[in-house]
């Protein structure tokens, strides 16, 4: 799928949050399949994806198409489709496997933060990536308890106050139908998610 205008070559992150869109409303099984097909095509060798791939030949996989498309196929595999399933989860645990080696928001190579506003705490996220939101697919994936989530949980905790919710600390590009939360204000939406995670991973 290629809803763009400006480029000839389709976008494996636009794909992920397509399919989970789609998924997610209950659209026809027939139409799935050219998406599923070019998302299994599009896995890296390091085990996750990056939307540069078959743009700029992309080396290494980028946290944030990884994200986008894991919470597809999660979505996919919730809601009963069945095309190419196995793959597509095999997919999904190697791309679980590529955050979990970064952490969830660090280099896998010097350990440093990759980039600062993957420790702020968005919603909508849009195509972006932040440790919430990670913490929160594999909360929905039921993903076990992995040591190497603690880093991000911390990160929670340490936002955390009594008897305050969690606030919404950025917001990203994109169309939205009406605005639901005030940056810099109490966020309902972040404050159910980090509540959410914590109680999967208490």
């Amino acid at each position: 799928m290629n809803p763009a205008k400006t480029v000839e070559v389709s976008d494996v992150c636009i794909n992920g949050m397509f399919l989970n869109y789609r998924t997610y409303f209950g659209a026809e099984r027939s139409g799935q399949k050219s998406i599923v097909d070019f998302v299994i095509s599009q896995r890296m060798g390091d085990g996750g994806f990056n939307c540069h791939y078959n743009k700029f030949d992309a080396k290494h996989s980028s946290l944030l198409s990884t994200i986008s498309v894991s919470e597809g196929i999660r979505e996919y595999f919730i809601n009963g489709y069945s095309y190419r399933l196995s793959e597509l989860l095999n997919c999904e645990s190697s791309s679980r496997e590529f955050m979990l080696r970064h952490e969830l928001f660090k280099s896998d190579h010097s350990g440093e933060i990759i980039d600062k506003q993957f420790l702020m705490l968005s919603y909508p996220s849009h195509w972006w990536f932040d440790v919430l939101r990670a913490l929160d697919y594999f909360r929905l994936a039921e993903a076990e308890y992995d040591k190497r989530l603690k880093p991000s949980i911390e990160v929670l905790l340490k936002k955390q106050r009594k008897g305050e919710r969690r606030s919404l600390q950025a917001r990203h590009p994109g169309k939205t139908h009406f605005e639901m939360e005030i940056p810099g204000k109490q966020s309902r939406w972040n404050t159910l998610r980090f509540l959410r995670v914590l109680r999967q991973y208490d």
